[in-house]
């Protein structure tokens, strides 16, 4: 991959009933390049509107990939992939760290309302499988909606210098944890 490929990360942090969300603009060659920020509500549904929304705000037509820190920011304000990519016109790729069941059980543990459980477990049923992917001798898993799963693989390992997070969404990360403490 070209060393000015662009990709925006998007990671959160959270406390209460607020996540902030940050999304930080990174090039292949690791040079940050811009930061946008947002928030949706813990335990709410308006994460996948918060994600276009900062994607619109950003303005950047030199992104070429969205990378989101997981598929369930703010206890369970599940990601609709399919919907941010059709939206924002960008491949989206959504990453995760360890290797899990899933989250249907803990969806239907953490509500009480089966409405709300209802409407959650669509949304993520609708998203795509999780595909481990080996980075630098980890695995990480991704879910990829826009390109198919080996460029998406591919995406990953060009924004992961080391270690198995990619640097998108490491500087998300820090930059939603420091927005968050600056809130409190």
């Amino acid at each position: 991959m070209k060393a000015g490929v662009r990709a925006l990360g998007i990671a959160e942090s959270y406390s209460d009933d607020t996540s902030h969300l940050a999304g930080a603009v990174v090039r292949a060659s690791r040079v940050v390049d811009g930061f946008v920020f947002g928030t949706c509500a813990v335990g709410g549904s308006d994460a996948t509107d918060a994600v276009c929304g900062m994607v619109d705000r950003l303005d950047r037509e030199d992104v070429r990939y969205l990378l989101a820190a997981g598929i369930a920011p703010a206890w369970f304000n599940v990601l609709d992939l399919a919907a941010i990519a059709d939206r924002t016109d960008l491949p989206v790729v959504s990453v995760t760290f360890e290797s899990s069941p899933g989250l249907e059980g803990a969806i239907r543990e953490a509500f009480d309302d089966p409405e709300t459980v209802r409407d959650r477990l669509a949304t993520y049923r609708a998203q795509p499988e999780r595909r481990p992917v080996s980075v630098n001798g980890e695995t990480v898993y991704v879910r990829a909606v826009g390109l198919d799963d080996g460029e998406a693989a591919d995406v990953v390992r060009a924004f992961t210098p080391e270690g198995g997070r990619p640097e998108p969404l490491r500087v998300a990360r820090l930059a939603a944890r420091a927005r968050e403490s600056e809130r409190d």
